[in-house]
């Protein structure tokens, strides 16, 4: 069973997540900022991360470039609301794999987590 970090700041959205991976069988694990999301994938070791991109502490970008800096092989999906396009161009040029918009859809959840997670390196 493959497991996945899902960090995002907003409770409901990280249950939302859990509920839409645990019913397709995956692993949940959870991070509520982006210190918290280097911290939890170093000790749980993820299969794949959903990262939002606003978030306290450290943004989502910023934990994406601290997360890619030190573990390059790290798959990572972004989750953004809609009109933060430039943050998700930014989050790919930075080593992201794909992105998701809030909110989310079961069938494009999965089906981005099961792409991602076939991806080679």
């Amino acid at each position: 069973m493959a497991k996945i970090l899902v960090a995002d700041d907003a409770m409901f959205m990280r249950m939302a997540l859990r509920k839409i991976l645990e019913e397709a069988d995956y692993e949940v694990c959870e991070a509520r900022d982006g210190e918290e999301m280097i911290r939890v994938y170093e000790q749980e070791k993820p299969d794949l991360i959903t990262l939002d991109i606003t978030m306290p502490k450290m943004d989502g970008l910023e934990g994406l470039k601290a997360l890619k800096e030190k573990y390059p092989e790290a798959k990572v999906i972004m989750c953004s609301a809609m009109g933060q396009q430039a943050m998700v161009l930014d989050a790919i040029r930075s080593g992201a794999h794909d992105f998701i918009i809030k909110p989310f859809e079961k069938g494009k959840v999965l089906d981005s987590i099961k792409k991602v997670m076939a991806m080679k390196f």
